[in-house]
């Protein structure tokens, strides 16, 4: 297939990237400079520089493509704005045609619960609460579309896991964890992620809302009994302090999900669990 990506150069859509090119896809990545023409070039994809909050332009090149997959996320106050222009475009140039789309959610959305699934209702903390309006209007469109919802991604060294492995210590040496530690984190490895993209794309098919977690869900003490001997809770306050009110509210979101859906797919995680790789990190 020639499929068109967005965010080719971050951590999803690297992965992303790699496993659609050894797939044997065309993989046309849109990029934004020269330099990140060069990085996904070296990928195996075919660079394209162009602006993804020009909803006619992404049309006219999505219509030159068998499927699209937006990964691309700019993590600040212009999100909600382009995820508008590519949803458009999507729909301009699929809707009616047998070509899929992916587009890229987040399992924050549903809010806390402990076995969340794709009927959960939404109760999105400020961060994410701009998502619904975007995605509805992809998935009640004739577009095969697929919003596909990470958990907390991770690989070594890499993902919002991170921040524990920067967490400050207190003055007896115990880890401070983001909030009591009691919440628990959905989790996915990045590779067992882009598998779940390429499945998505290879079947052709829209499967409206799609969580793509692992099964493992670690309480925020589990994972911080993973780095250090000891840990200790923070006050929320201190995790807004820490970490900003909006990401601080998402990070104490208590979360447990199977990805059931996903695996119905046929699809199944097989990379090491984040409580593994944190484990193998301190060791």
């Amino acid at each position: 297939m020639k499929i068109l990506l967005t965010g080719g150069t971050g951590f999803v859509g690297a992965a992303v990237l790699r496993r659609l090119v050894d797939d044997g896809h065309a993989v046309t990545a849109v990029v934004r400079s020269e330099s990140s023409g060069q990085t996904v070039a070296a990928a195996g994809a075919t660079p394209l520089q162009g602006d993804l909050f020009d909803r006619a332009w992404l049309a006219a090149q999505l219509r030159e493509h068998d499927a699209g997959v937006h990964t691309a996320a700019p993590g600040d106050e212009t999100s909600a704005t382009m995820d508008d222009a590519v949803v458009d475009a999507a729909v301009e140039a699929f809707a009616g045609t047998d070509k899929p789309f992916v587009h890229t959610g987040g399992v924050w959305t549903y809010g806390s619960g402990a076995d969340l699934d794709e009927e959960t209702p939404y109760d999105a903390p400020a961060i994410t609460a701009w998502r619904q309006a975007r995605e509805d209007r992809l998935l009640d469109s004739s577009v095969r579309a697929t919003v596909v919802q990470p958990g907390i991604v991770h690989a070594p060294g890499q993902g919002i896991a991170q921040q524990l492995v920067a967490a400050p210590r207190t003055g007896e040496g115990a880890l401070e964890l983001v909030g009591s530690g009691e919440q628990h984190w959905t989790t996915i490895h990045v590779d067992d992620l882009a598998d779940l993209y390429a499945l998505v794309v290879a079947s052709g098919s829209g499967h409206g809302r799609l969580l793509g977690v692992s099964g493992h869900s670690p309480s925020v003490r589990d994972l911080g009994l993973a780095l250090a001997d000891a840990v200790a809770g923070t006050s929320v306050e201190t995790v807004h302090e820490r970490l900003g009110e909006a990401f601080g509210d998402a990070l104490l979101l208590d979360q447990q999900a199977s990805g059931a859906k996903a695996r119905s797919l046929g699809w199944q995680p097989t990379r090491p669990t984040l409580v593994e790789e944190l484990r193998a990190a301190r060791a």
